[in-house]
């Protein structure tokens, strides 16, 4: 992307006070306070007049006076077609960039009056926010206009029908002769106003809600990234653009404009039914927009080219664009990239690895792992760019891994695609990204998506931050007693054994657990962000017992109170890294711990003294009947209902609750210190994260201890491999 105002100012065109707070145009030595937006636009199209259009410095003036009536306005940039300035040729009409959509049309009309007031026989008019562009050529005398792709460079008569081809730099430039242009490469905060633009553009005039329009934003994405890969021959045009009829043609503005609306509808219909024939899984239904919308959103996208802006800056646009729609209802599902970042940078995955997010939200691990493989074939072929060998390695070291290995549950099926979506626009890792619910069985998954990945005991690596807070109900769903974790705990020290039982619910995060360790093999890593009530409540003691057998805890990361505000989420959380015991490790875990159990209930009498208990409280209740019998002259039954009774029978079995509960305490002592001398011992790494990175508000601050955490943990991993 061209850097207008560094170039502006290399050439001695433009110049700025030292806090950039005002510019100065130095030909006409007139200043202006650049903190105003609409300056900023003004200004690079001020020198993209000059730079890329070629007209002289001396025939363009800003902020031109235009009588109109009893008023005088200012035109912010007019062209004149001769040295003395007396002929205007072009004017342009600058808005700031947030403009709305309506607010441009306005702007169009503003532009007209202007140019249809100005004496003499201006010919076109630019009207644009920096992000959106359009171009006219009006007739002062019949007042009336005709949309052009763009207006002419310098010398220029004759212009062409569009103004997007592919390789444009290395076409020759013929005097007198249209130059094209290519597709300019943007930074992220220009994109990302794009998306918004974009899409309030579809929605703020009602006919489709926020959520439809984001979807149908998606779909034109999709269209105009597979338009940039398709094949094409130097100067051949994009067909995502608008391609205008020449009024030779169609003298009627209207039809003219409906026609070019047809044309254009045609171009990317033909686009997304091509794309869908090759991933039929990305967009299942057609486009539901208007030609008039479609050409809206081109509008905004046309001269962008996202195959070649940086992954980083195009995935944080689509990311930010994505969060800002959906924060206020799916705020769960965006886990904060430095999270993301730390949790992947840590772990040891590898281009062969087979990597699951059991729900994937929109992606945010799954393409941070495929960075990371895509950084590592970078190292391994760092000449991938200019030799031809090295790049078809370096390509199917990371598209393999994109294409075979990378694979996501997400269960809303719009945040499904939105997930797709950012995968193709980093460039892939979107086959096996499904929607479904992420707790059925893979059996069900297999069957239900027809694909064969989603196999138990299959996965190096699960990296997830499951939905926290909901419950699924043992009524709701079939799947529940299929869990482990939706039963009653045994309790070893229960007197009499009790036939399986099923909790009436159980949390969606505890869930997830189990549903991970299922579908990851023997060794593999689970890295899951849970919140802290697992890991400290007394009443979830027997979810970490079940954790302990499962797997080895590798480390245990405590997040600040403050790393989900600003996803509408202050659960105190934890990054729990696991790593799955084998069968024999597991057995053999399980095994030590019932047998500690048997041997201290043996060992302290501990079912013969519960019974002997049971005996003599049954004994001394049944001395009291009688006594109370005796003395008062009632049955047995009427005795058992005085308060005497009542009182003296709620005081026995207090005392002996007591002495269970010590006898209960002495034997969990004594099973802790067991556990301690017989289990096999196993660092664990521990850490508390207070700065990570940004605050509350999701602002970025400038510590961030996950870095080094981090470093430390990768370290710590590498010596238990």
């Amino acid at each position: 992307m061209k850097d207008y105002i560094q170039i502006g100012i290399e050439k001695g065109i433009i110049s700025f006070n030292d806090d950039m707070s005002r510019i100065t145009y130095i030909y006409q030595n007139k200043h202006r306070n650049y903190n105003n937006p609409e300056e900023k636009v003004q200004a690079e199209a001020f020198l993209r007049l000059i730079i890329d259009y070629k007209y002289p410095i001396n025939r363009i003036k800003l902020f031109v006076a235009v009588p109109m009536g009893s008023e005088t306005k200012e035109a912010d940039i007019v062209v004149f077609k001769d040295d003395l300035c007396l002929m205007p040729y072009i004017l342009v009409e600058c808005k700031k960039q947030e403009v709305s959509e309506a607010e441009f049309q306005q702007a169009i009309g503003q532009a007209y009056s202007y140019a249809f007031a100005m004496a003499g026989e201006l010919k076109y008019v630019w009207v644009t926010s920096g992000i959106k562009s359009d171009y006219f050529e009006v007739d002062q005398n019949s007042n009336t206009r005709n949309q052009l792709p763009d207006i002419p460079q310098f010398g220029v008569t004759n212009i062409a029908t569009y103004k997007y081809v592919y390789d444009a730099k290395y076409l020759p430039e013929e005097s007198g002769k249209q130059r094209f242009f290519d597709l300019s490469v943007i930074d992220q905060s220009e994109l990302t106003r794009r998306f918004k633009q974009a899409h309030e553009a579809l929605w703020a005039g009602g006919q489709l809600n926020p959520s439809e329009a984001f979807d149908e934003l998606d779909k034109l994405i999709f269209c105009k990234i597979w338009d940039e890969r398709k094949p094409r021959k130097m100067g051949e045009p994009y067909d995502f653009q608008i391609i205008t009829v020449p009024k030779e043609i169609e003298k009627n503005e209207n039809k003219r404009r409906l026609i070019e609306n047809d044309n254009l509808y045609n171009r990317i219909m033909a686009l997304y039914e091509e794309g869908r024939k090759k991933d039929q899984e990305v967009f299942r239904d057609n486009i539901r927009l208007t030609p008039e919308k479609i050409r809206t959103v081109v509008s905004y996208l046309e001269s962008v080219n996202l195959g070649e802006t940086d992954l980083d800056s195009k995935g944080r646009a689509f990311e930010t664009f994505m969060g800002s729609f959906f924060r206020g209802n799916f705020g769960q599902y965006f886990t904060p990239r430095e999270i993301v970042k730390f949790i992947v940078d840590v772990l040891p995955i590898e281009h062969d690895s087979k990597v699951l997010d059991t729900s994937c939200g929109s992606g945010g691990f799954l393409l941070y792992a495929l960075n990371k493989i895509r950084n590592k074939a970078s190292e391994i072929y760092p000449n991938y760019a200019k030799d031809v060998r090295q790049h078809d390695r370096w390509f199917k070291y990371w598209h393999d891994f994109a294409e075979k290995n990378l694979y996501g549950i997400e269960i809303s099926e719009q945040i499904s695609r939105a997930a797709k979506m950012n995968m193709i626009i980093h460039d892939d890792g979107h086959t096996n990204v499904i929607t479904s619910d992420g707790l059925i069985s893979d059996e069900t998954i297999i069957t239900k998506t027809n694909n064969q990945g989603f196999k138990y005991e299959t996965f190096d690596f699960i990296i997830t931050n499951p939905p926290f807070g909901s419950t699924i109900r043992q009524t709701e769903q079939a799947y529940f007693k299929t869990y482990q974790l939706g039963k009653k705990e045994e309790d070893w020290l229960a007197v009499k054994s009790s036939s399986e039982q099923y909790r009436d619910g159980q949390s969606t995060e505890i869930l997830f657990i189990e549903q991970d360790y299922k579908f990851l093999k023997e060794g593999g890593y689970l890295a899951i962000v849970i919140p802290d009530g697992i890991l400290t409540n007394s009443s979830m003691q027997y979810v970490r017992t079940q954790i302990e057998d499962w797997f080895r805890i590798v480390a245990v990361i405590s997040m600040p109170q403050t790393a989900f505000m600003a996803n509408g989420a202050g659960v105190k959380s934890s990054v729990l890294f696991l790593r799955k015991w084998t069968k024999k490790e597991s057995d053999q875990l399980i095994n030590t711990k019932k047998n500690i159990e048997s041997r201290l209930l043996t060992d302290n009498n501990y079912q013969t003294q519960r019974l002997n208990w049971d005996k003599e409280i049954k004994q001394k209740q049944k001395e009291k009947v009688t006594e109370i019998k005796d003395k008062q002259n009632i049955s047995a039954t009427s005795a058992k209902q005085t308060e005497e009774y009542k009182s003296w029978n709620a005081d026995l079995l207090a005392e002996y609750g007591d002495k269970v509960e010590e006898l209960k305490s002495f034997l969990t002592d004594k099973y802790q210190q067991a556990k301690k001398k017989e289990l096999t011992d196993y660092p664990i790494f521990m850490a508390i994260a207070e700065n990570i990175g940004y605050d509350a508000t999701g602002k970025k601050t400038a510590i961030n201890e996950l870095d080094i955490i981090g470093e430390e943990l990768q370290r710590f991993i590498t010596t238990i491999e």
